[in-house]
């Protein structure tokens, strides 16, 4: 199927968690108000990764990039 345009959504987990407990994930309840919020204006879902990058000095922090497309 092709789109006519995209939009790539980044969402991150939060810095305190990952400072405070190591690791915090990836908050699914704003992914998902995000995503719903996408659908309702006829955005589809193409493409998701999930990226670990440094975060200050010693962790590590995850996010997801999400390509929708209409």
């Amino acid at each position: 199927m092709r789109f006519k345009e995209y939009k790539v959504m980044h969402i991150a987990e939060g810095g305190c968690g990952t400072l405070l407990l190591g690791s915090s994930g990836v908050p699914l309840k704003k992914m998902e108000a995000a995503l719903n919020e996408a659908a309702a204006d006829g955005w589809q879902v193409v493409f998701q990764v999930i990226e670990a990058k440094r975060f200050l000095l010693f962790w590590t922090r995850e996010a997801v990039l999400i390509t929708l497309g209409r």
